[in-house]
């Protein structure tokens, strides 16, 4: 059997624990299944999720981003600094994503062509990036935003989040660039076998550069939403992210070892996710222990990806 065939079965087995898991939340707290709880969830994961789009894109091509969750802390003290010097909300916007981008390529430029390891080039970002976001502020939030801005977050267009509405139309343009274009076809092709991929005339390092500017501005546009949803712009923002962006994209079936996975994989990782907080939440479970049981879900979605590995590598008779 093939990885792709193993990993297709691997995302339809996230989705059946994610319908397995709300069923024993509905029965364990009657909470859970409320209105207003169900729309709680959906608003967190799009924090989430918007976030994991870009590491999708990252991970397919075997490559790693530990920088995102002090991305979100810079690209929001940006947006929050310049809502509050009197720019348009607009621009503002504007303005996260371009320091979310142009981190992503100093990311980018740093793995390819500067030719070092994904893991080492983000965890030196990461902590500049957080440090940048303290020196900025004094170690102190911004707040006292304009109604435009909490709209962000609490407008609700047709009766629906505003938050949910963007992740699934990030969700939707990131499906049509993975399956419709060019970007997708050399993605797959670069964290599939970067040699074939370069010997077939793909620019790897340029493809690689783009992919993490596309998750610097996920992370930027991720920012936003937790300026707009806290109506408070804190460097200490994102603190963790990085792991539940991780997390969401291996449970979601895909490959931490590149060339295979989807983002509606990781949508439904990202909802198994945030989904799992909450019910921990509901059920008055210490922040400790929850910390315990998202780094035991990490360990075995990597032991899943493994084994999946090793048995799509056997040859068969």
């Amino acid at each position: 059997m093939t990885l792709a065939r193993l990993l297709h079965r691997r995302e339809a087995g996230t989705f059946a624990g994610l319908l397995l898991l709300s069923l024993v939340l509905w029965a364990a707290t009657p909470y859970f299944a409320t209105v207003d709880n169900l729309v709680n969830v959906l608003e967190q994961s799009a924090i989430v999720g918007v976030l994991s789009v870009g590491m999708t894109f990252v991970i397919l091509t075997g490559g790693i981003d530990l920088s995102v969750g002090s991305l979100v802390a810079l690209a929001g003290i940006a947006f929050g600094a310049a809502s509050h010097a009197g720019l348009p909300t607009v621009l503002a916007v504007l303005a996260a994503l371009v320091v979310g981008g142009a981190s992503g390529l100093a990311n980018g430029l740093l793995v390819s062509p500067g030719r070092l390891p994904p893991f080492i080039a983000t965890l030196g970002t990461m902590s500049v990036a957080r440090g940048a976001a303290l020196m900025l502020t004094g170690g102190r939030p911004i707040s006292g935003f304009p109604t435009s801005v909490r709209a962000i977050a609490h407008a609700e267009p047709l009766g629906i989040p505003a938050p949910v509405l963007l992740m699934l139309a990030v969700y939707a343009a990131a499906h049509v660039a993975l399956t419709r274009t060019v970007l997708g076809r050399y993605v797959y092709a670069v964290g599939g076998n970067e040699v074939a991929a370069a010997l077939s005339g793909v620019s790897v390092s340029a493809w690689k550069r783009v992919v993490y500017v596309l998750s610097g501005v996920a992370s930027a546009l991720t920012g936003v939403l937790l300026v707009a949803r806290l109506d408070s712009a804190q460097p200490v923002a994102g603190l963790g992210y990085e792991l539940d962006a991780i997390a969401a994209v291996v449970i979601g079936g895909a490959s931490l070892m590149g060339g295979a996975g989807t983002v509606l994989g990781t949508l439904v990782g990202a909802l198994l996710m945030t989904v799992l907080r909450n019910g921990l939440n509901l059920l008055s479970v210490s922040s400790y222990l929850q910390q315990v049981a998202i780094g035991l879900v990490i360990i075995a979605a990597v032991v899943v990806d493994m084994t999946l590995r090793r048995r799509s590598e056997k040859p068969t008779k």
